[in-house]
């Protein structure tokens, strides 16, 4: 058995150049021995799980969908709204949900507290994302590539 503590896994961040978008994350399957890089099914793991942490007032990304990927949100503590096809949906504890490929989503904390929320995705091999507000594609070959005509550090909807 693997097991590891999530209260002892480091917790990494990232955020847009302007800070619009920030977010923090802890990567439980890879401290639990995931290699993402691998296209060993038994070293990449069937699902990937991370505790991602949305400070007040921001979003962790930009609206987007995955190609191929699966993904299942289940809000940990704080609230928040979802925006997705069809309009925005109020998130608070215990809310769980999913989006399938080709569902565009993006995750506000519109609350007073961190927004913590558990991630389990499926993390198919040749996964890409779309940004529809920017019409971007974020391809991974091999690391995350936005695709255009010229090369930029950020996506365009990023401030």
């Amino acid at each position: 058995m693997l097991k590891v503590n999530t209260a002892r896994i480091a917790e990494f961040t990232w955020s847009s150049p302007e800070g619009e978008i920030i977010g923090a994350g802890k990567e439980i399957s890879e401290e639990l021995g995931r290699k993402p890089d691998s296209t060993d099914l038994k070293e990449r793991h069937p699902f990937d799980v991370e505790i991602c942490r949305i400070p007040p007032g921001k979003s962790p990304y930009t609206y987007h969908s995955h190609s191929a990927q699966w993904e299942f949100y289940h809000v940990i503590s704080g609230s928040g709204v979802v925006r997705h096809t069809e309009g925005t949906t109020p998130i608070e504890v215990g809310d769980a949900f999913l989006f399938k490929p080709n569902e565009p989503h993006q995750i506000t904390n519109d609350g007073a507290q961190d927004l913590i929320l558990s991630v389990v995705a499926d993390n198919p091999l040749g996964e890409s994302y779309y940004h529809p507000d920017s019409n971007e594609w974020t391809v991974p070959i091999p690391k995350r590539t936005i695709v255009r005509e010229a090369a930029r550090e950020h996506h365009e909807g990023n401030k």
